[in-house]
């Protein structure tokens, strides 16, 4: 902010204004000027400019001099560093060893501490289900939680509230029956052991705000009432609750007052979902005691040689909603190639009333432009054609040997690409 007031008032400039003209001068000294020394790259403009068009929309400046939703206004050769895509059968084994305390044998290892083993893996296999953010994810609501299944019964869809997202716009998400079942799980197990402690401990009496909700409405635009400690009555908008109000949230539970937050600590606290980070930190650290030399970890992860990085994979919880969506294109491009069997003119129809595989990916992740799903969540394959994709998937019959061709394709995109984790001969390797 303050590197762009200077220029502007270099102009005699009041930021107010400033001009379009004015942001493109800017944008060039700043990216691509000979003259000055310091110049920065696509990705740290994207940035900057994210936070400018913020200033300009606090400030009422019409029109807005830069907007970051605009193409033109973004830079061309932006990548995300923090992109990475684990295959689906990496995940399995970052999970196993990370979340699980598997060892080579496949069994936790002795002295294995699983007290929130459920929780863990049940989050993790929400966002590969479902492609959410971590905190979009990590802020659900217990009655969030999607019940209603669509056709068929293998995926159930809910609503994400529009204060935890980026954009603050609400959408639909859709997670499978056995991700959905997964976190059913942990309620009934993990997460009620720690409630039953914290109410008997009385940490919930001691908490400095506690809303008891007393109704939830229907309708489109669902509201909240609670009464909080002083019996005073309020409500919101569930869609406007940001994470930091859901958690003063709480039902009326059997033995009391309990939070209506999904994510709880052991301590049956809310967890915030920056701490989502250190379970991810952890469990990497752990695949790397496990499937790395003591030698090899003497070096950090950023310095290793390729080969041992791969050895052992690395996940971050944005990682998860990467991998759903690289998920999502293979499988819907399968469907359309080998499923349905379209032609080129067939496909090109289905494109212009549904959508093409792009179009939907992004839909589901919220993106508002597809160039932002094609250039940082699923740079891999924006270059392939979507033959190419599949040039080696085979149609068969039966689930699990079409399960099995999906690891293929996923197994050939990981050697034909950069970026794409997938720990094929460790897994052999680990079988024997």
């Amino acid at each position: 902010m303050r590197l762009l007031l200077d220029f502007l008032s270099s102009r005699d400039v009041e930021w107010r204004q400033a001009t379009r003209q004015d942001m493109g001068d800017f944008r060039d000294w700043r990216c691509d000027a000979p003259g000055n020394p310091e110049r920065i790259s696509g990705t740290k403009w994207d940035r900057e400019a994210a936070a400018f068009t913020k200033l300009f929309k606090w400030g009422a400046v019409r029109p807005l001099p830069v907007d970051v939703s605009r193409r033109e206004d973004r830079a061309a050769d932006s990548v995300s560093s923090r992109v990475s895509w684990l295959t689906p059968r990496t995940w399995g084994l970052w999970s196993d060893v990370g979340l699980r305390g598997h060892g080579h044998g496949g069994i936790p290892a002795a002295g294995w501490d699983s007290r929130t083993e459920i929780r863990n893996t049940a989050f993790v296999q929400l966002l590969l289900s479902s492609a959410m953010r971590r905190q979009e994810g990590g802020s659900l609501l217990v009655f969030e939680l999607p019940a209603q299944r669509l056709r068929h019964g293998r995926y159930c869809h809910g609503r994400i509230a529009a204060a935890v997202t980026r954009s603050k716009n609400s959408r639909v998400f859709y997670a499978s029956v056995d991700a959905v079942g997964q976190v059913e799980a942990y309620i009934e197990s993990e997460r009620a052991w720690a409630v039953g402690r914290a109410q008997v401990a009385g940490r919930y009496e001691r908490l400095p705000e506690m809303r008891l909700v007393t109704r939830v409405s229907g309708g489109l635009k669902p509201k909240l009432e609670w009464v909080d400690r002083n019996g005073e009555a309020g409500g919101k908008e569930l869609s406007r609750l940001g994470w930091r109000e859901r958690r003063s949230l709480f039902l009326e539970g059997p033995q009391g007052p309990e939070p209506a937050y999904l994510w709880l600590t052991e301590q049956g606290l809310p967890m915030a979902p920056e701490q989502w980070n250190g379970v991810f930190r952890t469990a990497n650290l752990r695949c790397e005691k496990v499937l790395l030399t003591e030698k090899e970890r003497t070096v950090t992860r950023d310095f290793r040689l390729a080969e041992v990085r791969g050895k052992s994979p690395y996940a971050t919880p944005h990682s998860a909603r990467h991998s759903a969506a690289l998920y999502l294109l293979i499988v819907l491009n399968q469907l359309m190639e080998t499923r349905f069997g379209l032609t080129k003119s067939e496909r090109r129809d289905f494109a212009l009333l549904f959508g093409d595989p792009w179009w939907l990916v992004k839909t589901i992740l919220g993106h508002a432009d597809v160039e932002t799903t094609k250039r940082h969540y699923l740079a891999p394959v924006a270059h392939l054609q979507l033959e190419s994709i599949l040039a080696m998937a085979e149609t068969v019959d039966g689930q699990d040997e079409q399960v099995e061709d999906l690891d293929n394709v996923f197994a050939r995109l990981a050697r034909e690409t950069a970026g794409i984790q997938d720990i094929d001969t460790l897994l052999e390797r680990t079988a024997v």
